[in-house]
């Protein structure tokens, strides 16, 4: 599989400025070509193909005395920029035909010299490489001082250099990477993701949610408050805006590792990982958005699923109407709908659940059972009849009782 690899770089004055010069060449020709398509389309012409473009907003362009400085940095980056707008209008029009699952992908917009990020990338025709000496040579740019945290597993097909809000500059390496099986492992495990807990494993930890950001919520005030203050277009107000994208990087980034850590313990102490299939998206229109994106759900279970086909391990969701929360873990009887602020609840069989333990060994049980284990056993409470009020549909039931399903959230 494909994995990036992220290390920090340390260019100096005159190569930030040329990594400067890059970024603005790649965004004039990214903004040339989106422009160059629009006007086709006014005008009733037919689409531009990728190749005309290229011969348009690159090798024509180069020649005249508008965009003569086109010249000054590497051909590839500028390329692959029109690269990046060729796959977006890609991405557009298989999302309009219905070919892209998900949400609706908007059209390419123009790229402003004022993002807080800035990206180029050099592909192994661009001829970057790492020297014996550590350093990353780049064309046109010079030998890059790597701080690396580990060796690459392979020699990488890319490299994408990219300057964040806060001002760091990061050299991201694409490398293929072959899977490595970690040794069988007896358990299984089920996860119900939540707010107070962020994760309540089947058999029984309980992972207290960090929140980062509630954490940082006094600092980050402050630095708010004080940029605020600052006047509009003042060098004041730009080391403000630096500050203010450093206290958030620190937050992202700490957040980053402690899901890398709690993921990868996940993943080595169980042959199997199951989780349910949260809408993320919807659960960030609430009241409870700020908490939810605090939490970072939507990545944690990306590097479950990841880390679980690199090292041979299976992974599952279960999908989201699944009622794991309302439902017995023994007997298997559905309960009516549950308000969050019942934390546990008795069964009529006369089980008492932990709300948020329960619904984690459900998850379990419908990922063995969506899996189908090998050798076909029951793996899930028997099925019981249900009453005379659970035997229909009921209107409600996708609108209010399953969009928080399986959510703790006091």
């Amino acid at each position: 599989m494909q994995l990036r690899y992220n290390f920090r770089v340390y260019p100096t004055p005159a190569q930030q400025a040329s990594l400067a010069r890059a970024f603005g060449c790649a965004r004039v020709v990214f903004n040339d070509g989106l422009r160059a398509r629009q006007t086709a389309r006014e005008n009733g012409e037919k689409y531009l193909s990728d190749g005309d473009l290229s011969k348009q907003v690159i090798t024509q362009a180069k020649d005249t005395p508008e965009r003569a400085w086109l010249g000054e940095v590497s051909s590839v980056v500028l390329q692959q920029a029109l690269a990046d707008l060729n796959a977006a209008y890609r991405n557009f029009f298989a999302s309009l035909s219905g070919k892209r699952k998900g949400r609706k992908v908007a059209p390419p917009r123009f790229r402003s010299r004022k993002d807080n990020r800035q990206a180029i990338r050099f592909t192994k025709n661009a001829r970057f490489a790492v020297l014996d000496n550590g350093r990353l040579r780049l064309p046109k740019i010079g030998d890059v001082q790597v701080r690396w945290s580990r060796s690459l597993p392979a020699d990488p097909s890319s490299v994408t250099i990219v300057k964040d809000a806060a001002g760091r500059y990061f050299a991201s390496f694409v490398v293929q990477a072959s899977d490595t099986p970690l040794p069988p492992a007896d358990a299984e495990v089920g996860i119900d993701l939540g707010l107070t807990h962020f994760a309540v494993l089947s058999d029984g930890t309980k992972v207290t949610a960090p929140k980062f950001l509630r954490r940082a919520a006094r600092k980050l005030k402050r630095l708010q408050t004080a940029l605020s203050r600052k006047a509009k277009g003042s060098n004041n107000r730009k080391k403000a805006v630096v500050k203010v994208a450093r206290a958030h990087a620190r937050v992202a980034d700490t957040r980053r590792d402690w899901q890398h850590k709690l993921s990868t313990a996940i993943t080595r102490d169980n042959q199997a990982v199951y989780v349910e299939d949260l809408c993320v998206t919807g659960l960030g229109r609430t009241r409870l958005a700020k908490s939810v994106h605090d939490a970072g759900w939507a990545s944690f279970t990306a590097m479950l699923e990841y880390k679980a086909a690199r090292y041979g391990r299976t992974f599952g969701r279960v999908d989201r109407f699944f009622p794991s929360t309302r439902m017995c873990s023994d007997c298997g009887r559905a309960a009516e709908k549950m308000d969050l602020s019942v934390r546990s609840w008795v069964c009529p069989c006369g089980t008492t659940h932990d709300r948020d333990h329960n619904a984690a060994k459900n998850v379990l049980a419908q990922g063995r059972w969506d899996n189908s284990n090998a050798c076909g056993a029951q793996v899930r409470p028997a099925p019981v009849p249900a009453s005379r009020r659970e035997a229909g549909i009921h209107p409600d039931a996708a609108c209010s009782t399953r969009s928080v399903e399986g959510i703790s959230v006091l």
